[in-house]
């Protein structure tokens, strides 16, 4: 690109160094710093304890407070994971008289005692952005909807009941009674996180979720799988650069030339008009001089079909360069024949390592694609040079002339 927009500038008035480099979104995404797309989070709602005994309580009586504090980071616009600690208050129903938790001054219905604690502990989720993933990323966007998936490991901590010490208890430790308390709790689970753009470093948060936690509630001894729904709001803050970075190309300065300038060009296109239309008439003569037997003309069976070009360091199939895989693809399911493919990079940008990756990753992202359309794998044939291709290399101007792969008849 930035060798044609040297080649149509006005050398009086115009040079290469007029050329800017711009992101352009439509080349894809490359992963940002390490540094780059960090958050944090604050999340604070209620969630609604449902075990064995808990219907016996009213609704209301069963909400507990929850928060949580995270620290996360997005790897991509899609990929993401967040770490952090959380506070859940536990509210329900028993019918064990060692219960966590247990208050035997509020009762329940069908002899239900109702039994209180806090879960205290770390949790962490993967999550993923389906609104970039369906839809594409486009900065800006004012929602998105990021489902997750996690682990919790916690530690219960409760009040004795209240007819005894009313101390604060670590569920670990062994009452006078010498009944010992289970410490550790584990939990799955699964939600939804809306996300509310309020501007370029901070979110209005949404979180819908669903929680299995394995818990002793119901006595020592006794582990059950309790089930967690829970709604909270919160804020998340975004460190360094939020955005995504995509591939630099460059853009051709636009300049308005003066009238004798104006005139000089078109007298030069006028001329290479004549120098085409002679070179056709060459070539058109030429033809007719090697026709076959069956009065066709010959056609060198090494040159390419097909030129499938890549931009500077890419090995993904971009742009128009779709549209031309695509054709190639419909003639070779025409034809009866095998072709070889030929990876290339150009020598005069990046090193002997980069440049063989380029050179395999190309040639096999050409032939994934045309195997994809229904072309036999047997019929392709693949390989890389290391030299720049020796029918385009004109020196450092031509170096995006290199950056291909090329498909020839076998």
């Amino acid at each position: 690109m930035a060798l044609a927009c040297a080649m149509f500038m006005v050398p009086s008035v115009a040079s290469a160094q007029e050329v800017t480099y711009v992101e352009d979104p439509a080349q894809g995404y490359t992963f940002n710093r390490f540094q780059d797309n960090w958050f944090i989070e604050g999340l604070g709602g209620a969630g609604v304890m449902m075990s064995t005994w808990d219907k016996n309580l009213d609704f209301g009586d069963r909400i507990g407070w929850k928060g949580n504090l995270y620290i996360g980071k997005w790897f991509s616009p899609v990929m993401g994971v967040r770490f952090g600690g959380e506070f859940n208050q536990m509210k329900g129903a028993t019918l064990k008289n060692d219960a966590m938790g247990l208050r035997t001054d509020q009762a329940g219905k069908n002899g239900t005692m109702m039994q209180q604690f806090n879960n205290i502990g770390i949790a962490g989720d993967v999550m993923i952005n389906v609104t970039n993933w369906w839809c594409g990323y486009r900065p800006g966007r004012f929602y998105n909807a990021i489902p997750y998936v996690g682990f919790g490991h916690h530690w219960a901590v409760y009040r004795e009941d209240k007819n005894s010490k009313g101390d604060w208890s670590y569920a670990g430790q062994k009452k006078q009674d010498g009944v010992k308390r289970y410490a550790r709790n584990y939990s799955g689970r699964a939600g939804l996180l809306n996300t509310f753009r309020l501007g370029e470093h901070v979110n209005l948060l949404l979180d819908l979720r669903f929680e299995m936690m394995q818990e002793h509630v119901d006595g020592t001894g006794v582990r059950t799988w309790v089930e967690y729904p829970s709604a909270l709001l919160g804020l998340s803050y975004k460190f360094n650069k939020t955005e995504w970075t995509a591939p630099v190309v460059p853009v051709c300065p636009t300049y308005k030339c003066t009238d004798a300038e104006c005139d000089a060009l078109t007298a030069r296109l006028a001329a290479a008009d004549r120098k085409i239309a002679d070179l056709e008439r060459q070539l058109k003569a030429c033809l007719e001089k090697q026709k076959d037997d069956d009065d066709k003309p010959v056609v060198d069976k090494k040159a390419p079909l097909a030129i499938v070009y890549f931009p500077k360091n890419v090995s993904k199939i971009v742009g128009v360069q779709n549209d031309v895989v695509n054709a190639v693809g419909d003639v070779m399911l025409d034809e009866n024949k095998s072709y070889t493919l030929t990876g290339w990079a150009d020598n005069y940008t990046g090193n002997d390592k980069i440049n063989t990756r380029l050179r395999k990753d190309r040639v096999a992202t050409v032939k994934n694609a045309l195997v994809s359309k229904g072309v036999a794998e047997s019929r392709l044939d693949t390989q890389i040079d290391d030299r720049n291709r020796p029918d385009a290399d004109f020196g450092p101007k031509s170096a995006p002339l290199s950056r291909a792969v090329t498909i020839v008849r076998k």
